[in-house]
């Protein structure tokens, strides 16, 4: 008789946005933001966005977060964007993650399109500069 395992629990929405939201400050993501979108009716709970500069650095900060995610048991249902694309995103269900170049975060503000949601509070990892003392 085969013994079923349990899968892992995966984390909450919010604990997987802000852990996206650590996970793309690693590697440089500029300007993140968690919207909240609980209770709105909307299709998803929390939006993560964040600015690159450039698509490599976009698919970067996208695969530390595919790959940071994975690690607790969650894994995206779609994602969008490739190559030279401006603007990629992956889809958890409960928590999509843009990122952007900046020129089209601007152009489809979607932080001005929600801005009477909540944002909802992380904590970035210090970075340290080469030239300030390690604490």
């Amino acid at each position: 008789m085969a013994v079923a395992r349990k899968r892992p629990a995966l984390p909450a929405a919010a604990a997987l946005a802000r852990a996206a939201a650590r996970l793309a400050d690693a590697k440089k993501a500029e300007d993140i933001a968690i919207l909240d979108l609980t209770g709105q009716g909307y299709v998803t709970d929390y939006f993560v966005i964040a600015s690159a500069g450039n698509p490599r650095q976009m698919q970067a900060i996208l695969s530390n977060i595919r790959d940071g995610l994975a690690r607790t048991g969650a894994r995206p249902i779609g994602s969008e964007g490739a190559g030279e694309s401006r603007w990629m995103l992956l889809d958890y269900g409960d928590v999509v993650i843009h990122v952007f170049d900046p020129e089209w975060r601007k152009l489809y503000d979607l932080e001005l399109l929600w801005g009477d949601v909540p944002r909802l509070a992380w904590e970035a990892r210090t970075r340290r500069h080469p030239e300030s003392p390690a604490r």
